[in-house]
């Protein structure tokens, strides 16, 4: 009797919530914006960048998160069984940073690999971000690119985008530090030269 009843309750669907400001105390973590630990396999790099509104203001309370292939391209998860692409526990592959009072973000990762794409093509060396904020009603994602990639020109998910937009998936090189390979990659939510953002 119970269980008929369990059965035929109708309970509404929750909506949607605006994330509140909240995630900058519970979901970022102390050194989530630094990908790898000592002396891990490939090339060293820094990402860094800027959240702005569609009037190119910083946004101070955004949380970013990334996700990411080793370095060769492989991902630190069980459903990647690729064969003949080493995981390596030196690095985790994926981070969270909040930004701070200037919208500014930064990650220390590596250069990743090449992935498996659609199909049987062959994606870019890429970095998987999504990015939360207040008044996003869901998280918003996006892709980071390298501009000295060749991949890119025949990257399967570039190809979906408008050839004038690609740039905004592209990351700046920046002039290195002394240890390690800088990139700066700007996400703009709206206006002028807004990134583009997949629906996933």
């Amino acid at each position: 009797m119970m269980s008929d009843v369990m059965t035929d309750r109708r309970l509404p669907q929750t909506p949607w919530q605006t994330v509140g400001p909240f995630f900058h105390y519970a979901l970022p973590w102390e050194g989530g914006e630094t990908l790898i630990g000592s002396n891990p396999a490939g090339e060293k790099i820094l990402i860094r960048g800027q959240v702005l509104d569609g009037e190119g203001n910083p946004i101070p309370d955004a949380l970013i998160e990334i996700w990411q292939a080793n370095s060769a391209g492989r991902y630190a998860h069980p459903d990647d069984t690729q064969t003949g692409k080493v995981a390596d526990a030196r690095f985790v592959g994926f981070g969270r940073c909040p930004t701070d009072a200037d919208g500014m973000f930064s990650f220390y990762t590596i250069r990743p690999g090449a992935v498996p794409g659609p199909g049987n093509s062959q994606q870019a060396p890429h970095i998987a971000i999504g990015v939360f904020g207040r008044g996003l009603l869901r998280r918003l994602v996006t892709r980071l690119y390298f501009p000295e990639s060749e991949l890119n020109a025949n990257d399967p998910i570039l190809a979906y985008v408008e050839p004038e937009r690609v740039e905004t998936l592209i990351a700046v090189r920046e002039a290195d530090r002394t240890d390690i390979a800088s990139y700066k990659f700007d996400i703009r939510l709206q206006g002028d030269r807004e990134t583009v953002f997949f629906n996933v």
